[in-house]
């Protein structure tokens, strides 16, 4: 026991700051790919690449449409390692979470060169996501607290997920996150949550579960779709055996896209569906 304590004392904090100060990333850490549209000679060898077919194109015209979808994105680099242009690249980016699912597309038009050279970008819509408003930091406890007067309940569901998800939620409970401070805590029953953290491609199976689970929730009440799964199917897609995304079943408030979202990225969506959660309370 004793050295346990002297353990303890000489190791101090290890809770990480985050949201208050910026999140500490390692340089291997792949977060999401950034594109120079205006030097993108050739969009072709990604969208072949693309495990999940985040990379779209579309040719008519003379005019090649291309979609980029950060929804079902699993942020795998294979798009930057095709792109001799060097017009992609990935980013340590992870602050992604967005109430809007349109705002995770990015869509570009390009007119063809039929005489070899460049294709020269002709319009674009940029995906944007909106994270939480004012400072998420140490006021959202309190904002939970004058919110809810208790702390934030969640239930997290397994829709049929590859359990990468839940590896990264789990760690939200860790010393190093430690959600808890936040005063936001994880409960066995949807009866007694306040939002449903819902991952993975719903299965056939777990289809009419995640309905019921979404009745049993009390109102008011968000639904945050965790990762590429939760958002479009992922790599699973949809088949004979998943559905897609969380909102093919239920109302989903946030999306949180990665594969899987590192515990930062999680607590910033979470933060975010706080503030929708705040406006369903005011407003109801």
């Amino acid at each position: 026991m004793f050295k346990i304590l002297q353990k303890t004392v000489t190791t101090g904090s290890a809770t990480v700051a985050y949201p208050d100060t910026p999140a500490v990333i390692s340089e291997h850490f792949r977060g999401r790919p950034a594109f120079d549209l205006e030097a993108w000679t050739d969009a072709r060898p990604a969208a072949e690449v693309c495990p999940t077919g985040a990379i779209m194109i579309r040719e008519r015209d003379g005019f090649r449409r291309v979609t980029i979808d950060y929804g079902l994105c699993v942020f795998c680099g294979q798009c930057a390692d095709v792109s001799t242009d060097g017009a992609v690249r990935l980013t340590r980016e992870f602050e992604l979470a967005t109430e809007d699912r349109r705002s995770l597309i990015l869509q570009a038009e390009f007119s063809l060169n039929d005489q070899g050279g460049h294709d020269r970008l002709m319009a674009s819509r940029s995906a944007t996501g909106n994270g939480p408003e004012d400072d998420p930091g140490m006021k959202v406890g309190e904002a939970i607290h004058k919110l809810l007067g208790r702390s934030l309940a969640i239930r997290e569901v397994d829709a049929g997920s590859c359990n990468g998800c839940e590896l990264e939620i789990v760690a939200l409970n860790n010393p190093v996150h430690d959600i808890e401070r936040f005063g936001i805590q994880f409960v066995a029953s949807p009866r007694h949550a306040d939002m449903l953290l819902v991952t993975g491609p719903v299965t056939r199976n777990m289809e009419r579960a995640l309905e019921k689970t979404y009745a049993a929730t009390p109102d008011p009440k968000v639904v945050v779709a965790v990762g590429a799964c939760g958002i479009s199917g992922g790599i699973f897609g949809i088949n004979y055996a998943t559905r897609g995304g969380v909102d093919e079943i239920i109302p989903v408030d946030v999306y949180i896209p990665g594969c899987p979202p590192r515990p930062e990225a999680l607590l910033y969506g979470i933060l975010l569906a706080t503030g929708r959660l705040a406006r369903s309370v005011t407003t109801s």
